[in-house]
């Protein structure tokens, strides 16, 4: 796995624990299982590499049971699908050099 993608992983994780809605974020056992299930979907396509593309696509099936929303926003009606796709939309992917 590129350099770059573990870097983004560890930037999503901690962008989910400094989410507003968010009481308790991502922990690094969520981002070693995003990072073997990124390396399982790259293997059962015949690719011996990750791309982003893999890590956006897992994210939520992976994560998203992980997060714990705060009070309020629970109380609001808040989905942790939507904060887990907040997160991802701002945290730049890494590109290719």
């Amino acid at each position: 796995m590129a350099q770059s993608l573990k870097g983004y992983i560890v930037d999503v994780v901690a962008a989910t624990r400094r989410h507003p809605e968010v009481a308790l974020g991502i922990s690094p056992r969520g981002a070693l299982g995003l990072m073997r299930a990124a390396r399982a979907r790259a293997a059962s396509v015949g690719r011996d590499y990750i791309v982003p593309d893999d890590l956006k696509s897992l994210a939520l099936p992976v994560l998203e049971h992980r997060l714990m929303l705060t009070p309020d926003a629970q109380i609001r009606g808040v989905d942790r699908e939507a904060v887990l796709q907040s997160v991802l939309n701002s945290v730049p992917v890494p590109t290719a050099r």
